[in-house]
């Protein structure tokens, strides 16, 4: 309807759109009740952009990206010229190839009692730490290719081993990464 009303009003050659909803709300998924969470059912988000010279309408992508990446996003699609800062990237050429690869992860980071979690999901892991001040106390390991439900943590798994020591260096070499 948005759309349709930008057309009739002749709005729409010069209107960037951009839809994104709130993180989810577990309802007994993972024994949680609430939200705010690093599990996908709380961190994945809707997100939809409408450009008036987009030559890939109606296409989805299954890339990871983030909401960090807004900013470029539209920074870009104005014209407009981006903080050398940001720690987002500019989706348009992903507008441009939904079958492009994305980001190689995207991050969260939500307190459970009194140590944080800092997650990564890749496109088939995710990853999360969770440490009280430097002192790690967990880690949860869940396989999106066998359990895209986050059901069962595989992280003490001796074959997973060698992901989860790659996936701590990954996390770790981001998380203290400046600007």
């Amino acid at each position: 309807r948005v759309l349709e009303e930008l057309d009739r009003l002749g709005l729409r050659q010069n209107t960037i759109i951009v839809f994104w909803g709130d993180h989810g709300f577990h309802l007994g998924e993972n024994g949680i009740w609430g939200k705010a969470t690093n599990f996908e059912l709380s961190t994945h988000v809707p997100l939809i952009i409408s450009t008036p010279d987009l030559k890939t309408k109606g296409r989805h992508t299954r890339a990871l990206v983030e909401l960090v990446d807004l900013y470029p996003t539209l920074a870009e699609l104005a014209g407009l010229p981006a903080p050398k800062n940001l720690q987002g990237r500019s989706l348009v050429p992903l507008l441009n190839d939904p079958d492009r690869g994305g980001k190689p992860a995207a991050y969260s980071q939500f307190p459970r009692g009194r140590a944080m979690g800092r997650s990564m999901r890749t496109d088939r892991w995710r990853f999360t730490l969770w440490q009280e001040g430097q002192k790690t106390v967990a880690r949860e390991l869940y396989d999106h290719q066998n359990d895209p439900a986050e059901n069962t943590n595989v992280a003490n798994l001796p074959e997973h081993a060698a992901t989860v020591a790659k996936l701590t260096r990954q996390l770790g070499a981001t998380w203290n990464a400046k600007p």
